[in-house]
């Protein structure tokens, strides 16, 4: 199945508001058979089918897993560490997509 690429679009113009010295440094790469995309090598944030997928500090998890339209990852039937699915309910306005495009963009930057 092919990921929503509509969603993928939202993701990459959202880039836009970041400063230039942090978008620059973001690649789409795909990955899960869908894509991902990675700020300095680091992946932060992609799409899985219908879904946005976000890499989380692992000391703000349990919050996180607390919000509505949000479950663990488990792509291999079990749950990734570090990983959510945010379902497109979660994620109908530009806020709620720039929080999670955060919350991974977070993640990224204390891995390098």
């Amino acid at each position: 199945m092919a990921y929503n690429e509509y969603l993928s679009k939202r993701i990459e113009a959202s880039f836009a508001y970041f400063p230039k010295e942090i978008s620059s440094e973001i690649i789409p790469k795909r990955m899960f058979g869908g894509i991902a995309f990675l700020y300095k090598g680091k992946m932060t944030i992609g799409v899985i089918k219908q879904d946005l997928m976000v890499r989380v500090l692992s000391s703000k998890m349990e919050d996180i897993l607390k919000k509505e339209y949000v479950r663990p990852m488990d792509f291999t039937k079990k749950p990734i560490k570090e990983f959510i699915y945010v379902s497109s309910n979660g994620i109908k306005t530009e806020e709620e997509l720039q929080f999670y495009i955060e919350l991974g963009l977070e993640h990224a930057l204390t891995k390098i």
